[in-house]
């Protein structure tokens, strides 16, 4: 299906943007210089940007949250007060670390602590539990773990099946421990109380963090069901944070972010608080997203930028106008997944001169960016990269008869590839049979190599891309990534559960995909409690992977390769109109177990009566 003409970008728009365009290339320039380095002896990454942007702007502010407000001074000197005592206790270059801790200033001050070790951070999903968050901390073998006490609970739940030892589990309690470091409960060491009297020098272990050294492990759900630790390392944080907090968004000292989003995802972490670093300007957090609150926040903090991903945008549009809708410094935002058809409401309603959408695999080596302020596109990528034919059902990139692979043409939508070279390495999964499966060769020439997007973009000209859908066995809901294998596995251990397939579908106006699965009823459909069904779910996955709606079907169709008909279940989604004799049943907000769904809730649904 080609673009809607609307969306492409001719001559004209460009020349328009030629005054903007000179005005960026020395910042451009610039942050090209700053985002490759190359040379494997210089120093750089997280602790040392910070260590700059603190020399740049000691006494301004550095985070903020509700009554919290620290100076990059402030924030460096207790980042290093940990780092000097964790080097005591052993923790050094290389070592894995797993953090546990919701958003919070005490979250970013023990990730910028391990950064200047060497030591790579773990970001556990706050919204993990059980079997999931188990498989998450034994994935990447850590040697210690910060648990905020906030998720203790959680944490307590798996304590037992996770080879940490009780000297090295530290604990932050849930208050401003900068003012007071609270009390840790037994089986714990207080991080902040055991690390207060440290020294608050820069270590000097900070010095010798170079481009190649791992910085995160980011957690990323795949194919294969459970998470998967994908290393994002200090060469990347330089590239990351120096292309979108110089080159897209110009950060300045007098500039603050404002970000909801979790801080264990990229965007979150990497992209607005590697910005504000860039700019060495303010980075204001909440701990979940209120819609209600945002603009006051926004105000409050005093905020010039705001971090976003389709969904919030949903929520603000959704509620009340407001007089006040446009009385705020936001004069900039930067994220990814919004809609088209929110984009303009959004820009014009709230008084956001640029939307800065960008696209950026978590897991990959490539990323684009909305520079040039142009409407409905992730903008586009300094790295190389071509959209190419794929096989419809499969997914897989399609070959020709030379063996080689075919670029689709302009306006068509295709396989996004992005080239892996000197220039963009990829730094890949712990697991490198995974890394393995996603890497292409001999794509166009003998000898090239390619990391697949798992992606569709399509190609608006003048290099911008827009970004159309993700393939293979995941969707994304509430901005987190499911596995829909994962949860057909939690399904089939339901006793009443002979088959399952899960797949995600679009409830009209929203953002994503919500989960949605076909069910078979080991006995029949009257001996299925939905609420117990309901809460069987909920209490082993997170509540943004439960599945939405249920099909329940007599016999599961399969193809003449025994393959479950995803394509044509997605098609048909949670109409029943259009799903013949199988009832439909859907998880309504609010509600403690699936209704059936009649014509009349359909109707209520796809009018979002029913808020999502």
């Amino acid at each position: 299906m080609r673009h809607a003409p609307s969306d492409t970008i001719t001559w004209g728009m460009m020349l328009r943007k030629l005054p903007m365009i000179a005005k960026a290339i020395p910042r451009v320039v610039k942050g090209m210089k700053v985002a490759n380095v190359t040379d494997p002896t210089q120093t750089c990454g997280l602790g040392w940007t910070f260590e700059q942007a603190t020399l740049r702007n000691p006494d301004g502010v550095a985070l903020l949250q509700g009554e919290v407000a620290l100076t990059y001074t402030q924030v460096n000197q207790w980042a290093n007060r940990i780092a000097h005592y964790l080097s005591e206790q052993g923790i050094g270059k290389g070592d894995v670390v797993a953090v546990f801790i919701e958003n919070r200033a005490e979250l970013l001050v023990t990730i910028l602590a391990l950064a200047k070790l060497g030591a790579v951070s773990a970001l556990l999903n706050t919204s993990l539990m059980r079997d999931t968050l188990i498989h998450s901390i034994n994935l990447v073998a850590p040697v210690a773990i910060v648990v905020g006490e906030e998720l203790s609970a959680a944490y307590e739940g798996v304590r037992d099946q996770v080879s940490v030892t009780a000297p090295r589990t530290w604990f932050v309690a849930d208050q401003d421990t900068h003012s007071h470091p609270g009390i840790a409960p037994e089986g714990y060491v207080n991080l902040i109380s055991a690390s207060a009297d440290a020294s608050s020098d820069n270590p000097p272990s900070s010095a010798q963090i170079f481009f190649d050294d791992p910085c995160f492990y980011i957690y990323t759900s795949g194919t294969t069901g459970l998470p998967k630790a994908g290393v994002f390392k200090h060469g990347r944080w330089m590239r990351s944070s120096a292309s979108f907090g110089m080159i897209a968004l110009d950060m300045r000292l007098d500039d603050v972010i404002y970000c909801t989003l979790p801080l264990y995802h990229a965007t979150g972490l990497c992209v607005c608080w590697g910005s504000a670093i860039n700019g060495a300007s303010g980075f204001a957090i909440r701990r979940k997203f209120s819609a209600s609150q945002f603009w006051n926040d926004v105000r409050r903090y005093r905020a010039t930028t705001i971090g976003y991903v389709g969904e919030l945008c949903r929520y603000l549009v959704e509620q009340p106008v407001s007089a006040d809708d446009s009385r705020h410094d936001v004069r900039k935002m930067i994220g990814n997944g919004l809609r088209p058809g929110a984009w303009a409401e959004f820009k014009t309603r709230f008084a956001v001169e640029h939307i800065c959408e960008l696209y950026a695999a978590s897991d990959g080596n490539i990323g684009f960016t909305n520079i040039l302020n142009f409407d409905n596109t992730v903008g586009f990528s300094l790295m190389a990269w071509e959209l190419v034919a794929y096989d419809h059902d499969s997914g897989e990139p399609l070959r020709g008869e030379d063996g080689f692979m075919r670029k689709v043409g302009k306006g068509e939508q295709g396989l996004l590839l992005a080239r892996i070279d000197d220039k963009a390495p990829l730094d890949g999964y712990t697991d490198p049979q995974k890394t393995a499966r996603v890497v292409l060769h001999d794509v166009f020439n003998k000898g090239d190599r390619f990391f697949n997007t798992g992606d569709l973009l399509r190609n608006i000209g003048f290099g911008h891309a827009q970004f159309v859908d993700r393939l293979g066995d995941t969707y994304r809901w509430k901005g987190e990534n499911v596995s829909t294998t994962e949860v057909e596995n939690l399904l089939l251990q339901h006793p009443l559960i002979a088959e399952a397939v899960a797949y995600g579908v679009e409830i009209p106006n929203t953002n994503g995909r919500a989960g949605m699965a076909a069910i078979t009823p080991a006995e029949s459909l009257a001996t299925l409690d939905f609420a117990e069904l309901l809460s069987f779910l909920r209490q082993r996955i997170p509540a943004y992977a439960v599945p939405l709606f249920l099909r329940v079907k007599v016999k599961m169709e399969t193809t003449g390769t025994f393959k479950y008909q995803k394509t044509r279940l997605k098609t048909e989604g949670f109409d029943p109109g259009l799903t013949g004799d199988d009832p439909i049943f859907a998880w309504l907000p609010g509600s403690e177990t699936y209704v059936h769904v009649s014509e009349q809730i359909l109707a209520e649904i796809q009018q979002g009566k029913h808020r999502y």
